[in-house]
């Protein structure tokens, strides 16, 4: 199946209208945000429902707190801003505070990755769904699109417990369905093939989509699998694809170690043992750019996810 986008889109607006849609549907939705409403798309949050909206300014560890103890009284709280703040700057108020004690927020994560561009390697963060998947208990989700985004935010305000929800600035392709249902841990196949995995999350969902249509005019049947939730991973279905194909790609906006790539690797080693080749940033941080001139420099282009699965397919 081909897919195409019905336009570009960016993917911090789909959380923007997912969480105003929960703030109709759900009384108990309550929405922080530290000093970017407008950034993190909240704005319409705010204005109709202002009662449930809580500025809290550039501080992010005291917005954890809030956060946490808001739950308590049984509010579903998600915390807005940018993922470096929303990770590096308040790791241990999100382990001691949420993680350790199993509270019931939702950690929503704008600018991420290389493609928040001009504002360089001090915002670009490329760590944080490693830093947030080894915390125990804690959901890690990571979608592709607009329409996705949207589905994943409201989707998570039904599960119990904590979340990181990982979203970005650019306007990128929006190819998935709207009013598309979201469950938590469980793979799409977009494209089945028979020669190579491809593992995409985030951004580079559409570069791998983008890759197999390449493939195929090579002769090259590539299986394209969504991995919107890094944890819980859907190791069945990595499982079944390779059992078929018997190598793999893995490709995300992050650093190679911790994101992706790594807990695929984990479940190949003990139970598909297969050639895995990554698509991430190597041991680097970014600098100022585009998002597209910063993709092909760091080697997460649709070439590089081409070479990759190529590389693989070399090594069976």
């Amino acid at each position: 199946m081909q897919y195409t986008s019905s336009g570009d889109k960016d993917t911090r607006s789909g959380f923007g209208e997912g969480l105003l849609e929960l703030g109709r549907n759900n009384p108990n939705v309550v929405a922080l945000c530290a000093d970017l409403t407008g950034s993190l798309k909240m704005d319409a949050f705010e204005k109709e429902f202002p009662e449930r909206f809580f500025q809290i300014g550039i501080a992010e560890a005291n917005m954890m707190g809030i956060a946490a103890g808001m739950t308590i009284g049984g509010k579903i709280p998600f915390t807005g801003t940018f993922a470096n703040f929303s990770t590096g700057r308040v790791y241990d108020q999100i382990r001691q505070s949420i993680a350790y004690s199993g509270k019931n927020v939702k950690i929503c994560a704008s600018h991420a990755g290389l493609t928040l561009g001009e504002d360089g390697a001090t915002h670009q963060i490329l760590e944080d769904l490693g830093m947030m998947r080894m915390l125990p208990g804690m959901t890690v989700i990571n979608p592709c699109d607009f329409n996705q985004t949207k589905a994943a935010t409201i989707a998570i305000a039904k599960h119990n417990g904590p979340v990181y929800l990982r979203f970005g600035r650019p306007k990128v392709a929006n190819f998935t369905t709207p009013n598309q249902p979201f469950e938590i841990g469980k793979a799409i196949t977009f494209i089945e093939g028979t020669d190579v995995s491809i593992f995409a999350t985030g951004h580079l969902v559409w570069k791998a989509l983008q890759a197999a249509e390449i493939l195929k005019e090579k002769g090259i049947s590539a299986e394209v699998i969504n991995i919107h939730t890094i944890k819980p991973l859907d190791e069945e279905a990595i499982v079944k694809s390779v059992a078929k194909t018997r190598c793999v790609v893995s490709a995300e906006e992050h650093q190679r170690n911790g994101g992706l790539g790594d807990a695929i690797a984990q479940v190949l080693a003990m139970k598909m043992p297969a050639p895995q080749e990554f698509v991430a940033v190597n041991d680097s941080f970014g600098e100022s750019g585009t998002p597209e001139q910063l993709l092909t420099k760091y080697g997460l282009d649709t070439a590089d996810v081409v070479a990759a699965a190529e590389r693989a397919i070399a090594r069976k």
